[in-house]
């Protein structure tokens, strides 16, 4: 059976840009491969982070994975920093990794411009993502179009490392879906939908209550047609909004455009509303349910129990390969 790992950090509340392009996915991949999902807590501080906020999203986020129907008797549920041989193995692995390829990554660049101060964290983190994968010897990887050099970095370092010490991780595949993979901002459809936008009107929480939910997507941006056309390249906030649509009602972008034809953005945004609020209602409620409950504790206890299991067999065989003395 073949093992996916995925994480998505605990920065701030998630958005329904990662429930369409990640959980949505998180879910059906359960049914079809053994999976891990982690809170990825230890990416989170690079970048200023207050703790009893960290320590409420992580909790969050770990929540709205069981609320969206993760279920940890068929995935395995963990807080990244529950199982220390992420850190270790991300050390060998800074070992491994050239100064020339964290330079070229975009993501670096993005977010080291909009920081007064920047870490090496941020700088290495990358390599830290790459042992989340090896250690756990993931097939498939659920990236978005964004994480995608990351995982070239993390295929690139196991092949490396394979090729001087022989078959030691499998180099893991992406997992991009055909849709979805990338839900822009309401605000600006060049840019990613991200919980760490200055604007609350830029995305749309999973938690977000429904008259906020009507309030934001009927002030998104659309063009100065009134035509609901599937159209990314000269229509890429109508065609953002026809995404999240579709995903939301389960249908297709060729029924989203059947449907509105000719009625223009008004009905079509009244009706995005209540499409993403039915979808919505039943995650907070359990997500509420989750959050007042033990169940949580006892799920991400297990779930690092397993985690730490599967991690310690890969860096002891890393560990005797690159000459570590072992006792």
């Amino acid at each position: 059976m073949k093992r996916v790992l995925s994480g998505i950090q605990p920065s701030g509340t998630l958005t329904i840009g990662n429930y369409l392009g990640a959980i949505r996915n998180f879910v059906k991949l359960q049914d079809e491969a053994d999976c891990l999902f982690c809170v990825v807590d230890m990416h989170a501080i690079t970048v200023p982070q207050d703790p009893e906020a960290l320590r409420h999203n992580t909790r969050a986020v770990a929540a709205l994975y069981l609320a969206s129907g993760i279920d940890p008797e068929k995935a395995t549920v963990f807080v990244q920093s529950h199982v220390p041989q992420h850190a270790e193995l991300g050390w060998i692995l800074q070992c491994f990794t050239y100064h020339g390829e964290l330079e070229r990554m975009t993501q670096f660049k993005d977010k080291s411009s909009r920081h007064e101060v920047v870490t090496a964290g941020l700088f290495t983190y990358p390599v830290l993502m790459a042992a989340d994968i090896l250690l756990y010897n993931a097939h498939l990887v659920p990236v978005g179009e964004d994480q995608k050099q990351h995982l070239e970095l993390t295929r690139d370092v196991a092949g490396r490392f394979n090729r001087r010490f022989g078959d030691t991780f499998v180099v893991p595949e992406p997992y991009i879906p055909e849709i979805g993979g990338r839900i822009m901002s309401l605000e600006n459809p060049e840019k990613k939908m991200s919980k760490s936008d200055e604007s609350a009107n830029a995305y749309i929480s999973m938690l977000d209550d429904p008259d906020t939910i009507r309030r934001k997507i009927g002030r998104a941006v659309t063009d100065s047609e009134r035509e609901v056309r599937f159209d990314p390249e000269r229509k890429p906030a109508v065609s953002n909004l026809m995404t999240i649509y579709a995903l939301c009602a389960d249908v297709s972008l060729e029924d989203v455009e059947r449907r509105f034809g000719g009625q223009g953005y008004g009905p079509f945004k009244k009706e995005l509303a209540e499409v993403v609020i039915e979808r919505l209602a039943p995650i907070q409620a359990r997500y509420q349910e989750v959050m007042a409950s033990s169940e949580l504790d006892d799920v991400l206890r297990k779930g690092a129990e397993r985690a730490r299991e599967l991690a310690a067999a890969t860096l002891r065989d890393v560990q005797r390969k690159v000459g570590f003395l072992q006792v």
